[in-house]
């Protein structure tokens, strides 16, 4: 008797960062420091091969991208991938437009979320996945105020002075 196990037998058998294809390729950390976001939804993201590649050897940036709902798709805009070495002739562009994979409840949730309430779409992480996918996590986000970014230093330098006073008293 076989046993064949699928990339869904893989997560559940195994811890999230534990499984050797699973690999951060960027971060969006600013997004969290000037957006609050309300919940994030995974996409897939259609490349060509020298993007992915180049993604392999950590060659890429969303810290400056964003995504948008156009014409009833979802691009993902300004994003920065490094030009591979090796495809000279078949390279691609680097800060090209890319199409993100989604649902069609998931597109029209994002495009009245962006359209109706006013929200925005940041990308927070680009990853490899378990079965070796680029995933990329968008986050629906409402860009904070002034008052609201010096709340949350303001929170995060306590927890920090907390956790100093309760590391001496031990």
């Amino acid at each position: 008797m076989r046993f064949s196990l699928t990339c869904v037998d893989y997560i559940s058998m195994s811890k999230k960062n534990s499984h050797p294809n699973y690999k951060i390729i960027a971060e969006n950390r600013r997004a969290r420091f000037s957006y609050s976001i309300d919940h994030d939804i995974e996409c897939g993201i259609i490349l060509e091969g020298s993007e992915v590649k180049s993604l392999r050897n950590s060659g890429g940036q969303i810290g400056e991208s964003y995504a948008s709902v156009e014409n009833g798709e979802l691009w993902l805009v300004n994003a920065y991938i490094k030009p591979y070495e090796q495809a000279r002739s078949f390279g691609h562009e680097e800060r090209r437009r890319r199409k993100l994979l989604v649902s069609r409840k998931q597109l029209s949730d994002l495009w009245n979320a962006t359209q109706r309430k006013g929200m925005t779409l940041v990308p927070i992480v680009m990853y490899f996945n378990h079965c070796g996918y680029v995933k990329l996590k968008i986050g629906i986000a409402r860009g904070k105020k002034m008052a609201d970014i010096r709340e949350t230093q303001a929170k995060r330098d306590w927890n920090r002075q907390k956790q100093r006073l309760l590391k001496e008293n031990r």
